[in-house]
């Protein structure tokens, strides 16, 4: 596996390198229309970047004050080598050091699992969010 690198990072710094990314997963990959996708939340919020060796963007997640992680996004590529597991980690320990004890998240049905082998559990009922099915979910 390559050298990632994970970073938590501001908006103002890296707003150009995280849309990237969002922008090739959700509105190029899934279809989420891009006034969906880019929302005036992020400038509020705590963002990680994920790097490969060369320094290029591979992944991003935000979670704002309240310990809402959304916006999680790993390139198709760089899929299943774990960097999602270490963006997750990094956003919630962030958290934590800003006195978080609750995450919370609009997780798509396809990431159900990914979720809860780190400690996520589902509530509530499905529900559709720009045309995918989502469910929440918490940690404690």
């Amino acid at each position: 596996m390559t050298d990632i690198v994970i970073s938590v990072v501001r908006w103002s710094d890296k707003h150009a390198e995280l849309t990237s990314v969002r922008r090739a997963v959700f509105i190029e990959e899934q279809n989420v229309p891009e006034s969906i996708e880019l929302d005036d939340r992020d400038p509020d919020c705590s963002h990680v970047l994920a790097s490969d060796e060369s320094g290029n963007p591979i992944g991003t997640a935000r979670m704002d004050s309240s310990g809402k992680i959304g916006r999680m996004a790993v390139l198709c590529e760089h899929r299943g080598r774990g960097v999602g597991t270490k963006m997750l980690v990094a956003i919630m320990e962030h958290g934590r050091s800003g006195g978080i004890t609750v995450f919370y998240l609009s997780a798509q049905i396809g990431a159900v699992g990914f979720y809860r082998k780190l400690g996520f559990e589902t509530h509530g009922e499905q529900f559709q969010e720009a045309g995918i099915t989502h469910i929440n979910m918490r940690k404690r």
